[in-house]
């Protein structure tokens, strides 16, 4: 009789353990509220893309983000955009522009003419700066398009940066070579570009980097500018995710070579998941991604939220969808279009914003403007 009642005792301590473990399981989706037209970062000159922000030591809200002029059109974001700063007194801002952190420089250098796709990070008081840049000795004609051969040069010139400061106002230290290049195997899931860095730090110190990859594949040439068709076997073959490490922010990093965010049976889908954004807590490695494809959200273009034991081993967490590929309004009307590069604010180790990227279409032209626009988060 005894031991029947302990073992009664012992299922229910069991089945309220689970229940507790099935409610702890983190759902930014039910954190998310109604988006206001007013916490958007917008600038008739330019357009505006992504937004990473970190509150400083000085108890203001620091945001660093893409930007490019708006006459160019959106797909000059690859030949003209600049890391610019601005600055706020609270999450919800108003972001008030302070300065051009990362602006072209000399066409020699990897990053000479474009930086783009910030993330930022403080560690051991110094604010560490993660991008995007490229470069080209030519001249790309505007307004440019995926159609010009020239663009893909920019494109195929896409490599990963970090640049350091002790203070977000700068000045920032840019590194002469990419924090993480292109594979020299040609036959690498990396081997043609490494771009849209996410990167966090776990409670060992150790950096995990989230990166965009493009391979060759099979019948790669590099462009010829006399050829107007040169490009469509010189853009490479699949986008693909991929993941690094490394002890210091400053690098080296080291590739473990595998490709994320891809379930069996996906392998020939061009790209699964687009703009992760990563972060570590309670010891698991959580993304929230783009779903590219619905896989993990059923919702095309949605926000999903992944997870990773070990930050190579990703699957969907049980309650997925983030956003939805049409978010909600305060005044009950939905976006056009989705959300894309998320990213989170934190305070205190809670999640209190949810940060992206939001493209405007205007007389019938898509993406013809663009700015940043932040959704708070419940707590």
């Amino acid at each position: 009789m005894k031991l029947k009642i302990i073992i009664l005792i012992l299922s229910i301590v069991s089945l309220i353990s689970c229940k507790k473990d099935k409610n702890e399981q983190l759902n930014i989706g039910a954190m998310v509220k109604p988006a206001l037209v007013s916490n958007t970062m917008i600038d008739p000159d330019y357009n505006i893309w992504g937004a990473s922000v970190v509150k400083g030591d000085d108890n203001k809200y620091h945001m660093f983000y893409a930007r490019w002029p708006k006459k160019l059109g959106h797909m000059a974001w690859v030949t003209h955009s600049e890391i610019a700063y601005a600055v706020a007194d609270k999450p919800e801002g108003p972001y008030n522009f302070v300065n051009v952190a990362l602006a072209k420089r000399d066409k020699n250098y990897w990053d000479g003419t474009t930086t783009h796709n910030p993330t930022v990070f403080i560690k051991d008081g110094k604010y560490y700066l993660y991008y995007m840049g490229t470069t080209s000795n030519t001249e790309a004609v505007q307004p440019t398009s995926m159609k010009n051969k020239d663009w893909w040069i920019y494109r195929n010139n896409q490599r990963i940066g970090v640049a350091v400061a002790d203070n977000p106002n700068g000045p920032w230290q840019r590194l002469d070579k990419p924090v993480l290049d292109v594979s020299k195997d040609p036959k690498a899931y990396d081997a043609l570009m490494t771009s849209n860095p996410a990167v966090s730090f776990t409670d060992d110190g150790k950096i995990i980097m989230l990166y965009k990859a493009v391979d060759k594949g099979e019948s790669y040439k590099p462009i010829d500018l006399n050829s107007n068709d040169s490009f469509k076997i010189s853009k490479g073959k699949k986008v693909r995710f991929m993941v690094a490490f490394a002890d210091n922010p400053l690098g080296p990093f080291t590739k473990t070579n595998k490709v994320i965010f891809e379930n069996e049976g996906s392998e020939n889908v061009h790209m699964m998941a687009e703009d992760p954004y990563v972060w570590f807590k309670n010891k698991t490695y959580w993304s929230i991604v783009r779903d590219a494809h619905g896989e993990y959200t059923g919702d095309k273009g949605a926000l999903a939220l992944m997870q990773s034991a070990n930050g190579i081993d990703w699957k969907a967490s049980e309650n997925s969808m983030v956003l939805g590929s049409r978010f909600l309004f305060e005044d009950g009307t939905k976006s056009e279009i989705q959300l894309e590069r998320p990213q989170l604010l934190f305070e205190n180790g809670k999640p209190v914003f949810l940060f992206g990227a939001l493209g405007i279409t205007e007389n019938g032209i898509h993406r013809a403007h663009a700015c940043n626009i932040r959704i708070p988060l419940e707590q």
